[in-house]
């Protein structure tokens, strides 16, 4: 058998969970790799053999996504080019992280495509919502990169086909202390900003992974430093407490080095709305800037020893089994995908979490 796992390359998180999947991955079938996007900072440290621009975003510097590097990247002639010319039909099937070419290609071509993802978790209607609905933001977890079927990953195993986070190998294996900073990750604030915002709170010392610095170097009591995989896991798992977007990888990873975790999702990045009204309703403190209105929430959770605790078994052979012996029979033998997929714009009825 021989399938194509395709990897979203937008931010860190795909890649370091793709790391743990590739090993198992490969005991079932040959498996060729594709990374699409432009804005990961990690290495996926195996052979890729399909390299895409694909369709990703770019972080911003007020804790949003910068819209015009965003549109002026999104060069849409190349995407259906890129679509056009990979040979799916060359797999027996796709194994699909968010990624947008290789799910198009398999669509046009009617190729069957299992989804694998973070953003599959969030089509279930059993998963927390934020009570202001984005219909937008619903229709492109929807078709950015459809699918056949879908598997997610998520902070709770909300659903059936939903499974705990993949924790990397690296941060299960950490030795874990609490030393007198806490770890910084806010790629969508620049660090002038960060610097500004975070001197504010004298009594705690911060450690800042930017992605624009080239070297390290320090104001006051903020440390900022360039992102290296090693360095970014060894400082989370030796801080007191971790300060990060609502994504999913770096929110699920403290909480399971037992750190107290606060998190701001980014504007106008519904997924990690999504996320926020999840990590919310399970007690971790969200807020939406780094406004003053918000410094009184920040202090008290600097001055909280008050920890969330989560159960994060390692079960990623488990999953992958799951999804060969299960159900790619199933996939590959009912492979119709005009009735398997549908684009819509309808809202589903989501249980709705005000953050």
């Amino acid at each position: 058998m021989k399938i194509l796992y395709a990897i979203q390359g937008t931010g860190n998180g795909h890649i370091s969970r793709a790391r743990e999947i590739i090993p198992y991955l490969q005991e079932y079938c040959q498996c060729d790799i594709l990374v699409s996007g432009t804005q990961c900072d990690v290495e996926l440290g195996v052979p890729v053999k399909y390299r895409f621009k694909g369709l990703s975003f770019w972080f911003g510097k007020n804790g949003g996504i910068d819209m015009w590097n965003t549109s002026v990247n999104a060069n849409l002639p190349n995407l259906r080019k890129e679509i056009a010319q990979l040979p799916v039909e060359e797999y027996d099937f796709v194994i699909n992280d968010f990624e947008p070419v290789s799910a198009w290609a398999c669509y046009k071509k009617k190729i069957p495509c299992i989804g694998l993802s973070h953003q599959g978790s969030l089509l279930s209607k059993k998963v927390p919502f934020p009570v202001k609905l984005d219909y937008f933001g619903q229709f492109i977890l929807r078709n950015y990169a459809p699918a056949m079927m879908h598997f997610g990953f998520h902070f709770e195993s909300y659903d059936k086909n939903i499974f705990t986070p993949v924790i990397r190998s690296q941060v299960r294996e950490s030795l874990i202390e609490e030393l007198d900073y806490y770890t910084v990750y806010l790629p969508a604030f620049d660090d002038k900003r960060l610097i500004k915002k975070l001197s504010h709170f004298e009594n705690a010392n911060w450690h800042v992974f930017s992605k624009r610095a080239k070297e390290q170097y320090q104001v006051g009591n903020v440390m900022i430093k360039p992102i290296t995989n090693d360095e970014f896991v060894t400082d989370m798992a030796q801080s007191k407490g971790v300060f990060c977007g609502a994504g999913f990888e770096t929110p699920a990873e403290a909480l399971f080095l037992g750190k107290k975790v606060m998190v701001i999702p980014m504007k106008g990045q519904y997924e990690q709305q999504c996320n926020a009204a999840s990590l919310a309703q399970m007690g971790v403190p969200v807020i939406k800037s780094l406004k003053k209105r918000h410094f009184e929430k920040i202090e008290k959770w600097i001055n909280s020893d008050e920890k969330i605790a989560v159960f994060y078994p390692d079960i990623t052979r488990i999953v992958i089994r799951k999804i060969f012996e299960v159900n790619v029979q199933r996939v590959l033998q009912n492979n119709n995908w005009d009735q398997g997929y549908q684009l819509t714009l309808k809202s589903p009825d989501y249980p709705q979490v005000s953050v």
